[in-house]
């Protein structure tokens, strides 16, 4: 087996088994008796302290013993400490604010210069995790559905507008039948359209935003096919997905770092441009005039 085969495996893998145990994670939590609710409550609401503690040291943290500790983590349905360790960083990622991350870049005492070294390596970083993860044939089977649609909805707001934009002007160019909703009135009157043979796709990161979220649910509800793209796989956008691609958004500055889904929507394109070439370059060269010579254009004098 290929180096590109095994990784593919193990992240499909992954995959099944994360969105598996998390979609009935809420509902193994209320299985458990109302005390052992309450201790493991704090770690679930708020993960990012909780991460890299031993057994032990979360137990005192939450004034119980090991053993209870770990009964409450196998009644969540975690097969070993770790595998809730695990889970609890992917909690840490979904549910971090900008308070967070500038916390997080503050208690490595950097200064400015360095930080802003730390934010650049910070987007090679998520850059590489993409690259080592894409699945290419995922990436051409979407472009696959996305000629074979009737209508493309694409589902975004706040700052993942512009994601939603970038894509949207790409699909518009290769005339495919492609509209967007950003706002949460017009996210909610046009899921009401779609249906069977449509496709959806939602952008939003960490928690998720409502609008976005909802949207992507109600689509599926309503027969169409659901992607999404987001930055874990406890994202509840992920969960509300027939297909999921993930990009991290991580970056030790205020904000969310956008080149990993960037390139990711890029990398759509270009599949999009070489599963029907032909009809790619009969659309290109009828734009080439204009973007030769067309009036948008300034015209420098020589």
């Amino acid at each position: 087996m290929s180096t590109q085969s095994f990784i593919g495996m193990v992240r499909k893998q992954t995959a099944r088994r994360v969105s598996s145990g998390h979609g009935s994670l809420s509902e193994k939590l209320r299985h458990l008796s109302p005390k052992r609710r309450e201790i493991i409550r704090p770690v679930l609401e708020n993960p990012r302290p909780y991460v890299l503690l031993s057994v032990r040291a979360l137990a005192d943290k939450l004034g119980t013993d090991p053993a209870t500790t770990v009964r409450i983590v196998q009644g969540l349905g975690f097969a070993t400490y770790k595998d809730f360790q695990r889970h609890l960083h992917d909690l840490s990622v979904a549910y971090a604010t900008s308070l967070d991350t500038m916390k997080a870049a503050e208690r490595e005492g950097k200064g400015p210069a360095a930080l802003v070294r730390a934010a650049l390596h910070r987007d090679m970083q998520n850059l590489h995790a993409l690259s080592n993860s894409l699945n290419a044939d995922k990436i051409c089977a979407l472009a696959k559905r996305l000629y074979e649609a009737p209508r493309i909805l694409l589902l975004g707001g706040d700052a993942a507008t512009a994601l939603v934009h970038h894509l949207e002007y790409h699909l518009t160019v290769i005339g495919l039948p492609v509209l967007s909703a950003t706002t949460a009135g017009r996210v909610s009157h046009v899921v009401r359209t779609v249906g069977r043979r449509d496709l959806v796709i939602g952008i939003s990161f960490r928690r998720g935003l409502r609008q976005t979220v909802e949207g992507l649910q109600a689509a599926r509800r309503n027969g169409a096919f659901a992607v999404a793209i987001t930055d874990t796989f406890v994202s509840p956008l992920a969960r509300a997905a027939d297909e999921c691609f993930i990009a991290s958004v991580e970056t030790p500055s205020f904000g969310a770092s956008y080149v990993a889904p960037m390139a990711l929507i890029d990398a759509i394109v270009a599949a999009l441009g070489n599963l029907k070439r032909r009809r790619i370059m009969a659309l290109i060269k009828q734009a080439d005039e204009e973007q030769r010579r067309g009036f948008r254009w300034y015209t420098a004098e020589y």
